[in-house]
């Protein structure tokens, strides 16, 4: 234990942490993390996830198994029925994952921010989309899930998505040290923009809704359930995939391979709920934001 205590408090020492998070080669990491997690050797595995362990906090008495396959096999675990309920008031948009709150407040004009000082446009990322103005003056938040967290997303409504827009990009890791150092990182980072549109009968039904997936080193690769595609850093197909995929609030969207990023994005009219600030601690289902028009 005093090992780990060590290891983690010369992490915590920012030129060597950004060094040895993002001065290595980004790509090939991510890419061979890809295949080295899929391996179902036992001693392979075993030894994976408890070196996982010792590095992090990972708990895995919410998991649905308790047998994994493979060290991606536990990174994608689901949990056990009835640990994440959502938010029932339909004014509420719950959150999609579990996470820790980033910078988050009102979108000025087209612009947010990734930490204080860095800010970037909607129209770097998501591309012509933004000009819309859908979420002009709207509201944001970005989510960041760590490598022990539970990595799938839900929806954060009632809704339809309407169109999935893919970005090849780099594999920066995200986390706060990052952000503070690399400008328009979540523009530059592989991601996804998915935009839907929310259904039901609820006070902002109509209302469209951001949610960009943001991946980062050793997590390039997201699943989407109603595409039957992986979108990861050797994807070559169309840019932008139109469907039309209805999804309950709560119900399961995908999955990050790792952890790494979630940013979502509210027109006007919404508002962040009380007693949720930068650092709090949120998860899959619990209320996020609140229409208030």
């Amino acid at each position: 234990m005093q090992i780990r205590q060590q290891i983690q408090q010369l992490l915590k020492q920012e030129d060597l942490n950004f060094l040895l998070t993002n001065r290595l080669p980004r790509r090939w990491l991510t890419q061979a993390m890809g295949w080295f997690s899929q391996i179902e050797q036992p001693l392979v595995r075993d030894a994976s996830i408890a070196v996982w362990k010792f590095f992090s906090d990972l708990d895995l008495s919410e998991a649905k198994k308790t047998q994994f396959k493979s060290m991606h096999d536990c990174f994608t675990r689901e949990l056990k029925e009835g640990l994440r309920p959502v938010a029932l008031d339909p004014a509420a948009l719950s959150s999609p994952s579990d996470g820790i709150v980033g910078a988050h407040g009102p979108i000025e004009g087209g612009q947010v921010f990734q930490a204080k000082g860095f800010p970037y446009t909607l129209q770097e990322l998501l591309g012509e989309e933004a000009l819309s103005g859908e979420w002009r003056d709207g509201y944001f938040v970005t989510l960041r899930l760590t490598s022990s967290m539970y990595h799938r997303f839900h929806a954060p409504q009632d809704c339809t998505v309407e169109k999935v827009t893919y970005f090849s990009g780099d594999t920066w890791n995200v986390n706060p040290i990052a952000l503070r150092r690399v400008e328009k990182l979540f523009c530059k980072n592989e991601r996804a923009f998915l935009k839907t549109r929310i259904g039901g009968d609820g006070p902002a039904r109509g209302q469209t809704i951001a949610l960009v997936p943001v991946a980062a080193i050793l997590v390039a690769s997201i699943r989407l359930h109603f595409l039957d595609v992986l979108l990861h850093l050797k994807y070559q197909g169309p840019n932008t995939l139109p469907c039309n995929a209805s999804f309950t609030k709560g119900q399961e969207m995908g999955w990050f391979q790792h952890g790494s990023t979630i940013i979502v994005l509210a027109p006007k009219g919404f508002a962040l709920c009380e007693g949720l600030r930068e650092g709090a601690t949120v998860r899959m289902g619990q209320a996020l934001m609140r229409w208030k028009a």
